[in-house]
């Protein structure tokens, strides 16, 4: 068994090597595939984190009427925060609604003595609610509508927020579904490549072929060598498409000014940083991804060979 596996990995090498500028064309554009393929783990990061930030910047504010009693609010904040939706409630009373309104406008003294010739406060306390996902917020305004609720809140400001609320979850769906469908049609791409490149090295070996089948090789000593071919060029693709990477990270000033500039339109995120802390998982996703695209393509060309 261990001298079969041996066999048939030694030829799967030299089909690679006798076959130099078939698999040098193959191995290049499986890199390329690989290259776009990182190229859409580094969008998806990036967009994750623009959605995240974007996230961060939503909220719904609950405005309550001005003679409503403190612990009624406060148990109001108490039961949204059993939600599970619900990731934070920040309460904020009608005399830090007047501060923060003054530190605003400090100005503007017209403002300040207008708000001085009042005789009450004329802010409402107010709850701040942040959820985890923007697409709950519509059920968090259902459930501040209830009667028992209703009697105190004067008014909930998700409605004037609705749009943008529902514009940043239809973001999330789209770039989910855009990424989905790019990598269903790169992987279709880069495996009709090495499909129709290992069929072009089997033809060139039909004879070989012949003479293995009528001495009585088995299908999968034939059908070995091939796939062992197609992993190898899986995994030089997948090398060279993070070395190329890491090249145009480290020594293209153009790219690597473009990303750092980059950086700074996103808060909390960098592509350099990001492309570093994940450099091995990177790797391990280029390999797994390579391997198995030319592997797979490699057994169903020799698959139907076979067959016929």
């Amino acid at each position: 068994m261990i001298t079969i596996i041996s066999r048939v990995i030694h030829y799967g090498f030299k089909n690679f090597w006798r076959n130099g500028l078939l698999s040098t064309a193959t191995t290049a554009i499986v890199t390329l595939s690989l290259i776009v393929f990182a190229g859409l783990i580094f969008a998806n990061a990036t967009t994750t984190s623009i959605v995240n930030f974007l996230k961060d910047k939503i909220d719904v504010s609950v405005y309550f009427q001005l003679n409503t009693p403190e612990d009624e609010i406060l148990a109001v904040q108490e039961s949204l925060t059993q939600l599970p939706e619900v990731k934070a409630v920040n309460y904020i009373s009608a005399d830090q609604a007047l501060q923060i309104f003054k530190e605003k406008h400090k100005d503007e003294p017209e403002i300040a003595q207008s708000l001085d010739q009042l005789n009450s406060n004329p802010f409402e306390a107010s709850l701040d609610i942040k959820a985890y996902d923007p697409t709950k917020y519509a059920g968090i305004a259902d459930y501040l509508d209830r009667p028992e609720l209703r009697q105190y809140i004067d008014k909930v400001n998700y409605f004037q927020n609705q749009q943008a609320i529902d514009n940043l979850a239809a973001i999330v769906k789209n770039v989910d579904r855009a990424g989905l469908l790019i990598t269903i049609f790169l992987s279709l791409i880069a495996g009709l490549v090495v499909f129709n490149t290992i069929r072009l090295v089997i033809y060139s070996n039909r004879d070989e072929i012949a003479i293995m089948r009528a001495v009585g090789a088995s299908n999968t000593f034939v059908r070995g060598p091939y796939v062992v071919e197609g992993i190898l060029i899986g995994l030089i693709a997948a090398v060279i498409s993070l070395i190329l990477i890491f090249l145009g990270f480290v020594v293209s000033p153009f790219i690597y000014q473009a990303s750092t500039t980059f950086d700074v339109s996103i808060p909390g995120f960098s592509i350099t940083q990001y492309f570093y802390r994940s450099f091995f998982k990177l790797l391990l996703y280029q390999v797994l991804f390579g391997v198995l695209l030319t592997s797979i393509s490699s057994f169903i060309a020799v698959r139907r060979y076979l067959r016929n």
